[in-house]
């Protein structure tokens, strides 16, 4: 199997059960040999910092989603039956039981996955907008936001020069 035919899915459990769910299928995984099938299992948490009476920070991590696990896998029959017979497992979440997949913007969202993306430009390149309306235009590459996935570049429009931004996708190294 792929990876890519693997979609993020969430189980409901029991109250409390999160991490014993994520043990017990982590164990499955790696007895049954099912690493192909089933990729990963996460519980998104955020780290909080409390302030105590005297003054004291404590960080501690909280569970986003109490009651839920997140499964990477490829959903079939035999892998649904492996998930929902962990004991403290609810089943899916999806419209009558049925399991939906999470889409890349709610996995984004969520903190499920983080993808990286390789920028090659920096401050100072000279880049070439190759798509949307400022196609063919060259410019300076001003700024670079990877999470966003945008990089400001400045422009000679009209004759003078003027800061755009558009998506790393839209611009190439200039030659």
């Amino acid at each position: 199997m792929s990876e890519d035919a693997a979609k993020w899915y969430v189980v409901h459990t029991y109250s409390g059960y999160e991490n014993k769910v994520m043990t017990n299928l982590e164990k499955i995984v790696e007895n049954r040999k099912l690493h192909d099938v089933i990729l990963d299992v996460k519980i998104p948490t955020e780290t909080v910092v409390e302030v105590k009476e005297n003054n004291e920070e404590k960080e501690t991590e909280r569970k986003l989603f109490p009651g839920y696990v997140m499964v990477k896998m490829v959903m079939s029959d035999d892998t649904w039956h492996v998930v929902c017979s962990i004991r403290g497992c609810t089943g899916f979440v999806g419209p009558g039981g049925k399991p939906v997949p999470l889409t890349d913007k709610e996995v984004e969202a969520f903190g499920v996955e983080v993808r990286t993306m390789n920028v090659k430009f920096k401050e100072g390149d000279t880049v070439k907008v190759i798509a949307g309306p400022l196609a063919g235009n060259t410019g300076t590459v001003e700024e670079v936001n990877p999470n966003t996935k945008k990089i400001r570049v400045m422009v000679s429009m009209f004759g003078r020069p003027m800061p755009v931004e558009v998506d790393l996708s839209q611009v190439e190294e200039a030659e």
